[in-house]
């Protein structure tokens, strides 16, 4: 017999990255609309010189600067290759064959691909009649064999966020020795002042931990670097199992440079959070159900009208993210772009 792999990899879901349709508008990735700020253009620049030298396999500079900036010990920060390989980084540190790991469906993609490969097993609680996570229903649904929750807040792909109460009444309710990982990727497009920022979790409750990126608000998603905050026995685990040297060095100089530029790069989020509210509005006024979003995206429930929809936007050179069965994610991009999907969902409703 050939060498073979492992059979269990047969049933491996595939993660789908939004499409990119020549001469369409792509709003199907969740990524933002302005590129790196020059500063950290030329940042990149000049790390360039340096491209026949290795990383720093560590990425201290980095971990440090990001320790500060979140008031936490440098101990509780792990950087990786973006917040994607971190989630599996979490996994395999803290899950064996048999363990479960916890998450709402619909849910982050990557949850499921990445608890399949640690040899752990998923457990999905469907969202509520909201669109957002049930965390009382996720409450009830650990075991003994649970070690590993994510809450996805604000959650991809629905947008929807949940708020500090209902949080805090079930971070009460989690066994002190299973992990809950707040995954905040899209945190700073956040404008409701009751959404949660985990990281005051991470310093006042020692099973809590946050996963965020540099993808979506600081524009650096084709360099590929995140960050974990947690416990630091947790956090030097996720190192453990981190590939050597896979946060590059122009990674690690743009995240640096981007935190100089943080201010801008936030100045940047708020615009895109009224475009989010405004497009919204007027997919509610045309007759959508579109629940309320704290992401740099909005979720139409479209069921099995998902892919018609989606096709018909494409045939009107818009591409967005079409989950089969579940609904459809749409990316906010600059006004005249986002006029061009509501023009398309507007003639959608019209002909359907």
């Amino acid at each position: 017999m050939p060498v073979q792999p492992r059979v269990d990899l047969d049933s491996l879901p595939s993660y789908v990255a939004g499409r990119s349709v020549p001469g369409a508008i792509k709003l199907s990735s969740n990524e933002t609309p302005g590129g790196p700020l020059p500063s950290v253009k030329q940042a990149i620049a000049d790390a360039s010189e340096n491209m026949n030298r290795y990383p720093d396999i560590s990425v201290a500079k980095l971990a440090a600067r990001l320790a500060e900036k979140l008031g936490l010990p440098v101990e509780e920060i792990a950087v990786g290759c973006g917040s994607v390989a971190l989630c599996q980084q979490v996994v395999q540190a803290m899950c064996r064959e048999g363990d479960e790991v916890l998450f709402a469906w619909r849910s982050f993609e990557s949850y499921p691909i990445v608890t399949q490969i640690a040899g752990a097993t998923s457990v999905r609680v469907p969202l509520d009649g909201t669109q957002t996570h049930d965390l009382d229903a996720m409450a009830a649904a650990i075991t003994p064999k649970t070690r590993l929750v994510f809450v996805c807040n604000p959650n991809n792909p629905t947008g929807t966020a949940v708020r500090k109460q209902e949080l805090e009444r079930f971070l009460d309710r989690v066994p002190e020795d299973v992990l809950v990982v707040l995954d905040e990727a899209y945190t700073e497009f956040v404008t409701d002042a009751d959404v949660p920022d985990g990281i005051d979790y991470v310093r006042s409750r020692e099973n809590v931990a946050v996963l965020r990126t540099f993808s979506k608000a600081y524009g650096l998603a084709g360099l590929r670097v995140g960050y974990f905050a947690g416990p630091a026995q947790i956090a030097d685990a996720v190192r453990k199992v981190y590939i050597p040297f896979s946060v590059n060095s122009l990674a690690q100089i743009a995240a640096m440079a981007s935190l100089d530029a943080e201010e801008e790069l936030l100045a940047r989020c708020e615009t895109i959070a009224v475009e989010r509210d405004r497009v919204r509005a007027e997919l509610v006024e045309a007759g959508y159900d579109v629940p309320d979003t704290q992401a740099n995206f909005v979720w139409l429930p479209l069921g099995d009208k998902a892919l018609e929809f989606a096709e018909h936007t494409l045939a009107n050179k818009v591409v967005v993210r079409a989950f089969a069965g579940d609904g459809v994610r749409v990316t906010i991009s600059h006004h005249d772009e986002n006029d061009l999907f509501l023009h398309a969902a507007r003639s959608y409703r019209s002909t359907s």
